[in-house]
Formats: C-alpha cells, structure tokens, sequence
C-alpha cells in the first residue's frame, strides 16, 4: 500500500481559502461559500456526500468509494473554512489524540 502524501490536503486547504478571500463567479467553491443560504448549503454537500460515501461502502464499490471519501474530504474542508475554523487546528487534534 502507497503511503499517502498529506502535502494534497494542505494544497487543497490553500485553494479554499484563497477563493473565500477572493470569491470567484467560475468557482465552485466561492459559490459554495457565498450561496444565499450561507453555511446551510455547505453542510447540505457534506450531508448528501456523507449518504453517498456510506452507499459506496455498504455496496462494496471501490472505485465508487474512493470518488466520494475524495467528495466528502473535499466539501468537509470547505464546510470547516465556512465555520471559520482552521484546519491546523483540526490537525493538532489529531495529533492530540494520536497514542
């Protein structure tokens, strides 16, 4: 098994902030982020990516099951920015509870 490189997660976190910063008509994520329903939308995309990783997995999927653990990492991330919490924190959390 490939060891993961956790440097994709740091790049991506960049990218979300970047766009909350500087929202963006043509990006997905500044429309997330700036959608008239505020952080309800952003949590309605975990939500439905949530059922979707948990069918993929029920279902014995791979492929399926890689796609949306990458959806759901990906709209976790902007629902975190949306809430204004660091991902640094989340990490030292981890860390915290790593024994």
């Amino acid at each position: 098994m490939e060891r993961p490189n956790p440097a994709i997660i740091s790049d991506l976190w960049e990218v979300i902030c970047e766009r909350a910063q500087n929202p963006s008509e043509h990006s997905y994520t500044s429309r997330l982020l700036t959608h008239e329903k505020g952080i309800d939308r952003v949590l309605e995309k975990v939500g439905e990516e949530s059922t979707e990783f948990l069918l993929a997995v029920k279902n014995g999927v791979p492929e399926r099951t890689v796609e949306e653990t990458a959806d759901l990492l990906f709209h976790l991330l902007i629902a975190l920015r949306a809430a204004n919490i660091d991902l640094a924190d989340v990490m030292q959390e981890l860390k915290r509870r790593r024994k």
